[in-house]
């Protein structure tokens, strides 16, 4: 599903102490081609979902449970699109990085990164989440509407 491996390319993994260090000091090792890969993802419907596993096999219990919050909310299957992040390296590396979000699964509405799995919960909770999914006109339309 997510394509942006090359034979050239090749992205370093920054070292288990890395992982303690304050973000300013993070050494950058997206490559430009991931980095256009997952900025056409992104684009690539209203709203864009990286996790483990499929909307039909999630592959951990933080995406199976963002994959029942987006379809409690009623998100139109349409204008949804999930990228596996178990199937490609670079993507599950490189999307932590260009969103600065260290946890996957990441939710993506109109472009913009609204966060994990524990955010999702509370802005479901709070009925944030389902503004912003209607205001990106993003849910199944009512009988009504049709």
């Amino acid at each position: 599903m997510f394509a942006c491996r090359s034979a050239t390319t090749k992205v370093f993994r920054t070292s288990t102490l890395a992982s303690f260090a304050p973000r300013s000091t993070f050494v950058r090792f997206l490559s430009e081609e991931t980095r256009q890969a997952i900025d056409e993802a992104v684009r690539s419907a209203p709203v864009v979902l990286f996790m483990k596993g499929t909307p039909e096999a999630p592959a951990c219990g933080f995406s199976r449970a963002t994959i029942q919050l987006l379809g409690q909310q009623g998100v139109d299957p349409h204008k949804f699109a999930a990228y596996n992040v178990l199937e490609d390296d670079e993507l599950r590396q490189g999307i932590k990085e260009y969103s600065e979000w260290p946890t996957i699964p990441q939710l993506y509405v109109n472009n913009e990164f609204v966060g994990g799995c524990d955010i999702l919960t509370n802005m479901s909770q709070t009925g944030e989440l389902a503004e912003l999914l209607d205001s990106a006109d993003a849910l199944i339309p009512l009988e009504e509407d049709k």
